[in-house]
């Protein structure tokens, strides 16, 4: 669990890969998951397992009920940490990721992104940017993590 004390309020400007350093933690809003957000996923994926879009089914499976898609965490809480404004303007790319599926999100739950800086590699070939390494977590309204991993971003460095 991240300390009160070692969180950042959201940043104005993407910060550049010189301002990041090691532990550094933020702690995204949060955002309850809705029959929208399913049905959206749904459509937009073409993943219409009965898990994610049959009630009576989903009843008699170990879950008791319908859950959000695994893909669909994972886009919500890219949208969750991007509301910090960490990479504004200043992150070139998103390299990849590590990513396991702990527990399920279901409808109403609310989740929200913890991530620390993991690591911080500065480039050997080219010197105006680096890669930050970020461990994410994607917690629910219990504070249970449902999802976590690694994201790899690569940023501007201020030259």
């Amino acid at each position: 669990m991240i300390q009160a004390s070692a969180v950042q309020a959201p940043v104005a400007r993407g910060l550049y890969f010189d301002e990041f350093s090691l532990g550094q933690s933020w702690v995204s809003p949060a955002r309850t998951i809705t029959e929208a957000d399913v049905a959206n996923f749904t459509g937009l994926s073409g993943d219409f397992n009965p898990l994610h879009t049959d009630e009576e089914f989903a009843k008699q499976t170990q879950f008791g009920g319908r859950i959000f898609h695994g893909p669909g965490v994972f886009a919500v809480a890219a949208g969750l940490e991007s509301r910090l404004g960490l990479k504004e303007g200043t992150a070139i790319a998103f390299l990849g990721m590590t990513w396991s599926l702990k527990g399920v999100v279901r409808i109403g739950d609310t989740i929200r992104v913890e991530q620390q800086v993991a690591e911080l590699r500065p480039s050997k070939s080219k010197p105006d940017r680096g890669i930050v390494v970020f461990d994410v977590q994607v917690k629910n309204q219990r504070g249970e993590t449902c999802h976590d991993g690694q994201w790899l971003v690569m940023f501007q460095r201020q030259v």
